[in-house]
């Protein structure tokens, strides 16, 4: 039991490392104005831990039928790794957008690029948080969502209040934003996974896409 829990713990913090590469990578390439094709590769490794975890998961419940503590674990991690597996496929669908649009180093970035500052602090927030097993790091992440949540929001606002706009540059910082909201609630969800391991609570799980 204690082995295959080590192996559980092992590939969840090699997800939450090559995830919060991955929207990294994404981010900057959005920055330079050029395509990343590693995350995409990435990305499917990702989705290839997201199941090794899953397979794992259930075989420890099958042959050890854990209670209380180690049960709990088991149960957040799949949360967990699917949270971190949607870090990469967001930062994928990023790069689908710089591919989609080519260069846009020329539209205004005053919104999304602290936008993405704040998302790459929740992740990596998200990430130690469940490395060290800390309930405080793990509030801190939903205290920050609302900065990110209110970033999409102004700008589609702002959108629709405009006579004139780039449609390009429009559609495309649109989609990124709503990709960063989405990784950000992520954070949120593992973070609250951590709290639910050390204290019992029950995580609030909103819709997951």
């Amino acid at each position: 039991m204690d082995l295959g829990m080590d192996k559980l713990t092992n590939l969840l913090l090699e997800m939450g490392e090559l995830s919060q590469q991955s929207v990294a990578a994404a981010m900057d390439a959005y920055k330079a104005g050029r395509s990343a094709q590693e995350v995409n590769r990435w990305s499917n490794k990702l989705k290839q831990l997201d199941d090794q975890v899953s397979e794992l998961a259930i075989e420890l419940i099958a042959r050890f039928q854990p209670v209380a503590s180690d049960l709990r674990y088991i149960k957040a991690s799949l949360e967990i790794s699917y949270g971190f597996y949607r870090y990469g496929r967001y930062a994928h669908d990023i790069v689908e957008v710089l591919e989609t649009f080519g260069d846009l180093t020329k539209c205004e970035h005053t919104l999304v690029e602290p936008t993405a500052e704040k998302t790459k602090e929740m992740i990596k927030l998200s990430v130690e948080a469940f490395a060290k097993q800390d309930v405080e790091l793990a509030k801190k992440i939903t205290a920050m969502d609302d900065y990110v949540d209110n970033a999409y929001r102004d700008y589609i606002k702002k959108l629709m209040k405009s006579r004139h706009v780039d449609l390009r540059c429009a559609l495309s910082e649109t989609l990124i934003l709503r990709y960063l909201e989405r990784i950000a609630d992520h954070a949120v969800y593992i973070g609250n996974s951590v709290i639910f391991i050390v204290k019992g609570e029950e995580p609030a799980y909103a819709e997951k896409n």
